[in-house]
This record gives structure tokens, C-alpha cells and sequence, in this order.
């Protein structure tokens, strides 16, 4: 009984995310209080660990550098503090956390993180009449440079 009444309250509170990994390039939208009124600030960098699995208590670490300093900041992958998740890039790499980032320089690090394959964003499908039309009008163009 206790189990489903917790499960019923966890299923309301998770958000629809992207995948995270570890190395994935991301930028975080993360809501901020100011005294009386409410910015959203965004936070740029490469995810160095994700914890806890899936679920509510899930959390990843992301990491970047301002200034010659590393700044790193940890969330609740469904806190409601977040806006937002943008995966920027997502890596090859095969391990589960990244730790050794951390001592390396930031040309290193690119260096290490170059193996990227870049997110692109969903482009609309096109219709069969749509790419017969594009092929006619590219024959006629061919044809017109052609004569």
C-alpha cells in the first residue's frame, strides 16, 4: 500500500528529460531567486558524473571553467529548479564517470572530448510530393544552364 501511494507521488514529479551521459556537452537552465524576483541563469559545461540512476534521486555533475578556475555544480536530474536540459554534443566514450577531467588543462580537455558526435535539431520530414517537386526544379535549373 505505501509503496504504490509513493510511487503514485514519484510518477507526477519526474520530468520528460534527455538522456545524460558522461562528456555530454550540456547547457543547464537553472531558475534563480533573487530577492523578490525570479531569472533564469544558464550554466554551460561537460558532465562529468551521473548518480543514483534513473529515478527521483537521480543526479548528474557538470563542470566548466570561468576565469583559470573549475567550477563544478551538482542536480537533482528532476528538480524543479531546472528549466530546462540541452544536450549541446553527446560523447563515444565508454566511461560511466570522468574525474580525471579535473586536472587537466581546458585545451586538454577538448582534446580528450573531441570524439563528438553533434545533436542536431529534428528537422521536419519531408513529403514524397515535396522532394519530387525539389528534384524537378533542380533538372529544369541544370537544364536551363545547360541551353
Amino acid at each position: 500500500m505505501n509503496s504504490v501511494l509513493i510511487q503514485e507521488l514519484v510518477k507526477n514529479q519526474l520530468k520528460n528529460i534527455p538522456e545524460i551521459k558522461a562528456g555530454a556537452h550540456v547547457r543547464v537552465h537553472e531558475k534563480i531567486k533573487e530577492k523578490n524576483r525570479e531569472r533564469i541563469q544558464i550554466f554551460e559545461g561537460f558532465v562529468i558524473a551521473k548518480k543514483h540512476g534513473k529515478g527521483i534521486n537521480a543526479t548528474f555533475t557538470a563542470r566548466k571553467i570561468i576565469d583559470g578556475i573549475g567550477v563544478e555544480k551538482t542536480w537533482p536530474i528532476h528538480s524543479p529548479l531546472i528549466e530546462k536540459i540541452e544536450i549541446i554534443k553527446t560523447p563515444k566514450i565508454g566511461r560511466p564517470k570522468l574525474y580525471f577531467l579535473r586536472r587537466l588543462s581546458p585545451t586538454k580537455i577538448r582534446k580528450k572530448l573531441s570524439v563528438f558526435k553533434t545533436i542536431l535539431p529534428e528537422s521536419t520530414p519531408i513529403l514524397e510530393n515535396e522532394k519530387k517537386d525539389s528534384q524537378e526544379t533542380i533538372i529544369e535549373e541544370k537544364t536551363e544552364t545547360n541551353s
